[in-house]
């Protein structure tokens, strides 16, 4: 009986080795899985930028004098409704992606943080009279929180990433992944 009882506790060790086993197999699986999916979002994100509806209306923002009203754009600035409004469109979006974490914060700053702050100094009173005229407070609302927290994240002493990285060296020099 003593080689059946010792036998039955090595079958429970393996059975519980196995338990472990697979428990760590999966966190590492969620794991992988959340990274691909950030990176996939932020592949997403970037592939956003290439478009040239988007292109365009980024041009045609940038042009505009920071804080303008809406019936200043209107205005001075004909046909320049449509630019803004895929601005903050596409803002909002990804306001809401960083938010909800499905795109990283550092990611986004990397990517396009100053842009969006530059996008928001020249859009923020268009969007208030945007607000104001739908009654709509909530109008771009993630745009302008991205924005807001872009700013609080950028200090004065940040440099251009050519500048801050300008000794950065590849930890491998091979085509594999």
């Amino acid at each position: 009986m003593t080689e059946l009882s010792r036998l039955a506790d090595m079958a429970e060790i393996l059975g519980a080795l196995v338990v472990i086993g697979g428990l760590i197999f999966a966190v590492l699986q969620m794991r992988n899985i959340r990274q691909q999916r950030r990176e996939h979002a932020a592949i997403e994100l970037f592939r956003f930028f290439g478009n040239p509806d988007f292109t365009r209306a980024y041009a045609c923002v940038l042009q505009l004098p920071d804080q303008m009203s809406a019936k200043d754009i209107e205005v001075q600035h004909a046909g320049t409704d449509e630019c803004a409004m895929l601005i903050c469109t596409t803002m909002e979006n990804i306001g809401v992606m960083t938010f909800q974490r499905i795109v990283p914060f550092l990611v986004v700053k990397n990517l396009i943080g100053k842009s969006v702050v530059v996008l928001w100094h020249k859009l923020q009173y268009w969007v208030f009279d945007l607000r104001e005229k739908l009654d709509l407070p909530e109008a771009f609302e993630w745009f302008q929180w991205l924005a807001e927290k872009l700013e609080e994240c950028t200090g004065p002493e940040e440099r251009p990433a050519y500048e801050d990285y300008k000794l950065w060296k590849p930890s491998r020099l091979t085509n594999e992944i």
